[in-house]
């Protein structure tokens, strides 16, 4: 069975971080190869800022560092922009990386992405971390 692809919405990586969090299975499961992580330049730039300015700058470094060094990780340009979250634009960059991987879904506790739950084209399924640990 091929591994899925999942992009992790920022706020989705930074609850899987920690050793200590109930949903570091997640990240776990990303460092044992278990699924491929879709991302783009623009992902890993947000990756990076929220990452150094919620934790510090060494460990954001550290993260970034990790994910850019796995082989399942999937590095995508997005040329198309679909627009299909409006209420937060810069939430598309993760909406945009899922269409053009083809991934599973996207992982976020963001309330923003339920906006594509009501969009047949191009579908984009979004699931939160605790199903996302569930499906592991």
């Amino acid at each position: 069975m091929a591994m899925q692809h999942i992009v992790l919405d920022t706020n989705a990586l930074i609850m899987a971080i920690s050793a200590k969090s109930a949903y570091h299975k997640a990240w776990q499961a990303f460092l044992d190869r278990r699924y491929v992580l879709c991302i783009t330049n623009e992902i890993v730039e947000e990756y990076l800022e929220v990452l150094a300015r919620n934790i510090n700058v060494r460990v954001a470094e550290a993260i970034v560092y990790a994910i850019l060094s796995r082989e399942n990780v999937r590095k995508l340009d997005t040329h198309f922009r679909f627009h299909l979250i409006q209420a937060d634009e810069d939430d598309n960059k993760f909406v945009d990386c899922a269409i053009a991987a083809n991934a599973r879904y996207i992982v976020t506790e963001d309330h923003h992405f339920d906006v594509l739950k009501e969009i047949s084209f191009p579908a984009v399924d979004v699931i939160n971390i605790d199903e996302f640990v569930r499906l592991l």
